[in-house]
């Protein structure tokens, strides 16, 4: 595991869903306290790997479902810049 997979296991463990609603709202990606909490359980009780092409066609899916298909498709767009970025 690599030091940008590290970090943001780490991070996902500690961010408040609050925080999380006003990061996403400074990247165009407004979502909801609510959705925040959802977001936040289904990355802390499943072991996806985001930084793996196909673990993370499936956490976009559910992040389509808690969300919207435009914000996980953002999303999904705004983490492969951050990847490529390394």
């Amino acid at each position: 595991m690599n030091f940008y997979q590290q970090l943001v296991k780490q991070k996902l463990k500690t961010i408040t869903p609050e925080e999380l609603a006003a990061y996403s709202r400074d990247y165009g990606l407004p979502i909801t306290v609510s959705q925040a909490k959802k977001i936040l359980h289904l990355a802390r009780t499943n072991d996806l790997n985001v930084f793996d092409p196909q673990e993370r066609k499936k956490w976009v899916r559910e992040l389509a479902k808690i969300t919207s298909p435009e914000i996980a498709k953002k999303a999904n767009e705004l983490f492969l810049q951050f990847v490529q970025k390394k």
